[in-house]
């Protein structure tokens, strides 16, 4: 503390002097400022990327010692950080399964911040909250109770968070206690199994707990890159006749890549008959699984789930961050993370439940349950129907665009993912990678349209994802015309 600064204390009066004025006159300035944000993502060029002038001030400037006004914090937000958004609420941003925040999520999202409890656990309202909001999914997938959940950052961490669980459960059975003695000794290789298709955040998972990505047994696919059950049976057989310790199976209900939905209640069957821990990455896709009648089959499977990891930041347009992890049982994944004594455990009742720090490995958690609950509660589960199915549709008359056409070929698609490539005149099959790796690039740089790109069947292709409500048949028209464009001035 310098003489200054002591100079200026008195503990005997409040830090700071926001009272009821400057509060109102901050709300309404910020208030402003999100209903331009939100309206002026819908327009003008999909994505802006900062100038180069503007990056250098970032990257060499420093901390002040003296603070400035709010007015120039605000100023300086609608100049510099808002015209240069990701570009994810544009109706014609179809790159990532990144959605468009609801306007009420942006909302629960500011009045979380403003209670900015810690949701660890306790007896406050967030906590009962976010309760409240497992149990409605929990629902969802026809689980009884003895259920456990919470929300978390996103699929990731959903996906680490189960995984730790089922090698604490697989260990357990073998008599090894990785709680105390870490991976030391174990006399069984561990395995995790998945397709090739699977999310790169199982891998980053299986890395994490130590189980290594050398040991993710990789199960073939058919046709439409879904899991095939019967190999995954006659894997788990052959290992476990080897001495193997399968840990867990990652099944998917929508991969991120094509949209893919893994025969779930075939895979679940499987799981059932060798005892395994099935996890279900549904991050992207579980939405549709569980709400749409299309998908009663799958439905079922998930349900025989062992734990679900469901992003509602994706497919049900929450504000990010709010993933979500769903255990079946609620001992297992205690038993993985408390901490406390079970002679000194308390909660498990309805005044003061479980702490939701017993269930994962964060211990300050933001309220993320309010913009989630706010939204579910608003659109209902046929809202939801409703907008899902209308993304699907918008997919599908893309899809029938492109297969219409005589400059496109549709490579891949699934849910509302189409990944397809362009196909000018004449040029040859090995040639065609190069070309929509720079048209990409192109279209990317225009900011008129925006797509991503992936590999399908060692072909890089364009990919479509629609998740955006705003998103309309005459959008993804416009996509496709500006790859053209794109495609005629490559070879002008």
């Amino acid at each position: 503390m310098t003489p200054d600064a002591r100079g200026r204390l008195d503990p005997g009066k409040p830090g700071w002097a926001w009272d009821a004025e400057a509060i109102a006159r901050l709300s309404r300035e910020t208030a402003a400022l999100l209903t331009s944000t939100l309206l002026d993502a819908r327009t003008g060029p999909v994505t802006a990327r900062p100038p180069a002038e503007l990056l250098k001030a970032w990257r060499t400037d420093g901390w002040a010692e003296d603070g400035i006004s709010v007015d120039q914090i605000l100023d300086e937000f609608a100049e510099s950080i808002a015209p240069f958004s990701f570009g994810n609420a544009h109706p014609r941003f179809a790159a990532w399964v990144n959605s468009p925040p609801h306007p009420l999520g942006v909302a629960g999202a500011a009045l979380a911040a403003a209670m900015n409890p810690s949701v660890a656990g306790g007896n406050h309202a967030a906590v009962h909250l976010e309760r409240r909001v497992v149990r409605w999914f929990a629902q969802l997938l026809d689980w009884p109770d003895g259920f456990a959940g919470q929300l978390v950052s996103g699929g990731s961490a959903a996906t680490l968070t189960a995984l730790a669980a089922a090698r604490h459960r697989a260990l357990d059975r073998a008599g090894h206690d990785d709680r105390r003695d870490g991976l030391a000794g174990i006399p069984h290789r561990l395995v995790v199994y998945a397709s090739a298709e699977a999310h790169t955040c199982v891998t980053k998972a299986v890395e994490a707990l130590g189980i290594g990505s050398a040991n993710i047994s990789r199960i073939g696919t058919d046709a439409r890159r879904r899991m095939d059950a019967d190999e995954l049976h006659r894997t788990l057989a052959a290992d476990v006749a080897a001495g193997e310790l399968p840990v867990a199976v990652v099944a998917s209900a929508g991969t991120v890549n094509t949209g893919a939905v893994d025969p779930l209640a075939a895979i679940a069957a499987v799981c059932a008959r060798h005892d395994v821990w099935l996890h279900v990455d549904g991050a992207y896709g579980a939405p549709a699984v569980l709400l749409l009648d299309d998908w009663a089959q799958a439905h079922a499977g998930l349900s025989g789930a062992d734990s679900v990891a469901l992003d509602p930041h994706k497919w049900l347009y929450v504000p990010v961050d709010a993933g979500l992890v769903l255990f079946r049982d609620e001992p297992i994944v205690r038993d993985t993370f408390s901490l406390v004594p079970a002679y000194l455990r308390t909660g498990g009742d309805a005044d003061e439940p479980v702490w939701f720090s017993e269930y994962g490995l964060e211990q300050t958690r933001p309220f993320r349950a309010l913009k989630v609950w706010m939204q579910l509660a608003h659109l209902g589960k046929d809202g939801y129907r409703r907008l899902i199915a209308r993304d699907i549709a918008v997919a599908d008359a893309l899809r029938l665009q492109l297969d219409d056409s005589d400059d496109f070929e549709v490579l891949a698609y699934g849910l509302s993912v189409v990944c397809f490539r362009h196909l000018p005149g004449g040029m040859a099959d090995g040639d065609l990678d190069h070309h929509n790796r720079s048209l990409l690039r192109d279209l990317q740089a225009r900011g008129s349209a925006f797509l991503a790109g992936t590999q399908v069947d060692q072909r890089f292709a364009l990919r479509a994802c629609i998740v955006n409500p705003l998103t309309t048949t005459h959008d993804v028209t416009a996509m496709l015309a500006e790859t053209r464009r794109c495609a005629s001035d490559r070879a002008a």
